[in-house]
């Protein structure tokens, strides 16, 4: 893949940690930052990596945009899940090239996004949503990170009924998740994945019952605190602000 800059790109301007904008260059625009504009025509042709000024004298890093760029500037018509539970998730379900996995409960599309990612170029990725205005913001944001070829979203409530089969996984992101248990069962093959994200413990020990209830195993929940350090010569410490609580994920595996 070239590292030089062409018009209709997507490139990530860096100023500093957590000031970044996501910029698609078009021959003749302006990308507007509280730090100056920057002419699109002027990154044309430059590696990525290199820097680059400002109208206002700022320095800015022209960088590739990583998935993780993406997904937390997606319309959110609902909450995203946060990359330090998209990374859970994936090394505990077995996520990677070749998996069928089935959602249920879409929003905006982040985390089936990742899923696709990951699933492409032989996987696919079933998804249910509910509410029709959060499929197409979903549909949106899939297509603009290239995706949607890799999901396969029904506008439809996963309760009555999942049409897959053999799933190597199952994702669970709603408010009642226990009431989807056996319908995912159903729809996973043996010793099958499943991950269902709850942001109360309440649910979470209702989905953990159900789950048993039902015979799954290697049942068992986790939530992920993180915190960034300040890493600075001779003053190192802990980041004052940090991203806390964000969901409960519960984990099984299908029993036969």
């Amino acid at each position: 893949m070239s590292s030089a800059i062409n018009d209709g790109d997507l490139v990530l301007l860096y100023l500093k940690p957590h000031k970044s904008w996501l910029v698609r260059i078009k021959k003749g625009d302006k990308a507007h930052t509280h730090a100056g504009f920057i002419e699109h025509n002027s990154m044309i042709g430059k590696e990525l990596g290199s820097s680059i000024e400002s109208s206002m004298g700022r320095t800015f890093r022209l960088l590739r945009p990583t998935l993780a760029d993406f997904l937390m500037r997606f319309s959110r018509p609902t909450q995203v899940v946060y990359p330090k539970d998209l990374g859970m998730i994936a090394a505990w379900t077995g996520l990677s090239s070749g998996k069928i996995v089935v959602e249920s409960g879409t929003g905006s599309g982040a985390l089936t996004a990742f899923m696709a990612n990951l699933v492409r170029p032989n996987g696919h990725v079933y998804t249910y949503e509910i509410r029709e205005e959060f499929m197409e913001a979903a549909k949106k944001n899939l297509q603009k990170v290239g995706l949607l070829d890799y999901v396969t979203i029904t506008n439809k409530d996963a309760k009555e009924g999942i049409d897959v089969k053999d799933a190597d996984i199952a994702i669970i992101d709603v408010g009642d998740p226990w009431t989807l248990v056996e319908p995912f069962k159903n729809a996973l093959k043996g010793a099958g994945m499943l991950a269902a994200i709850s942001p109360t413990m309440n649910q979470a020990e209702k989905m953990t019952a159900e789950l048993l209830d039902k015979g799954f195993v290697d049942v068992w929940s986790i939530e992920l605190i993180a915190r960034e350090l300040e890493a600075r010569v001779g003053m190192t410490r802990p980041s004052m602000r940090m991203i806390g609580h964000t969901a409960y994920i519960t984990f099984a595996r299908k029993g036969v």
